[in-house]
C-alpha cells in the first residue's frame, strides 16, 4: 500500500528541512511526499529542492491558505491512502509511517497520538495528546483525533470529499467528522505517538481557539443535527486538554 503524505507550506524555511528529513527517514518503502507550497518568498523552496528525492513532488503557486493547499494535495496524490504533515511538524520516529500502513491494511481510517515539542533540536516534550479510540457518536461528546495523525484510504477520501474552506481553522475537524461519523466503515487507533507537533503555529491563540470551536459546532449542526448549542461545544476544549 502506497501512502501519500501532503505537506502544505508557505515561508517555512525555519522548519521545512526537519519535516522533509523525517519523511525520508521513514523505513516504510511505499510512500510519497507532496509539498504544496503557497508561493513562498523565503528559502523554503530552495531547501525543499535540495532535499528532494524521487519520492518527493513539489508544487508552488499562490493559494487561499492551508486547507486550499491540502485540497490541491487531495487532487494530486497517487497513493492508496493519504494523510497530512504540517510543514513545522515531523514524524515521531522512523517507524511511524509503517505503523500507519499496518493500520491502513486493517481499516479505512487510522489515527494515533502526538507529542507537542518545544523545538525539533531538543525534542523537549511540552505535553502529549493520546486521542484514544473512536466510536460512532463521539464527535457529539466533544472528542476529536489529532489531525496530523489522521490517515485514510483513497476510497474513504473520495467519499468524504475535500476540505470545506468556509470552516476556516475548523476545516480539518469538519473533514475528520465527515470521514469518521458519516463515511468510514472501519477505523483503527494506533497507540503511542506518531507525530512531533511543534508548539505555536496557525491554530494557536485564544481567539483562534474560540473561532475554531464555533466552526466545529457549525459542522456538527450541519452534519449531525446538533442543536444551536450542544454538549460538545462545552466539552471539546476540556476534553482536548484531558486527553493530553
Amino acid at each position: 500500500m502506497k501512502i501519500s503524505v501532503v505537506t502544505a507550506s508557505r515561508n517555512s524555511e525555519a522548519t521545512i528541512a526537519w519535516t522533509i528529513r523525517s519523511f525520508l527517514a521513514q523505513d516504510y518503502p511505499h510512500k510519497e511526499l507532496l509539498i504544496i507550497d503557497g508561493a513562498s518568498t523565503d528559502g523554503t523552496l530552495e531547501i525543499a529542492r535540495k532535499l528532494a528525492t524521487p519520492d518527493i513532488k513539489i508544487v508552488s503557486e499562490p493559494d487561499k491558505g492551508i486547507y486550499d493547499a491540502m485540497n490541491k494535495g487531495l487532487r494530486l496524490y497517487t497513493g492508496d491512502a493519504i494523510g497530512f504533515l504540517n510543514s513545522d511538524d515531523t514524524f515521531h520516529d522512523a517507524g511511524a509511517l509503517a505503523r500507519i500502513g499496518d493500520g491502513l491494511h486493517r481499516a479505512e481510517a487510522v489515527h494515533g497520538g502526538l507529542v507537542f515539542v518545544k523545538s525539533h533540536e531538543t525534542k523537549r516534550v511540552v505535553r502529549t495528546w493520546r486521542g484514544g479510540p473512536f466510536k460512532p457518536g463521539q464527535f457529539r461528546r466533544g472528542w476529536l483525533p489529532p489531525h496530523p495523525t489522521f490517515y485514510i484510504r483513497r476510497s474513504l477520501a473520495e467519499r468524504t470529499g475535500e476540505f470545506d474552506l468556509s470552516y476556516d481553522s475548523a476545516a480539518d475537524y469538519d473533514f475528520m467528522l465527515r470521514a469518521l461519523e458519516l463515511h468510514a466503515k472501519s477505523n483503527v487507533y494506533i497507540p503511542g505517538p506518531l507525530i512531533d507537533f511543534l508548539t505555536g503555529g496557525a491554530s494557536s491563540g485564544i481567539k483562534r481557539v474560540v473561532l475554531a470551536n464555533i466552526g466545529c459546532l457549525r459542522s456538527r449542526r450541519r452534519h449531525l443535527g446538533a442543536p444551536f448549542l450542544d454538549l460538545a461545544f462545552f466539552l471539546k476544549p476540556g476534553l482536548k486538554i484531558l486527553t493530553q
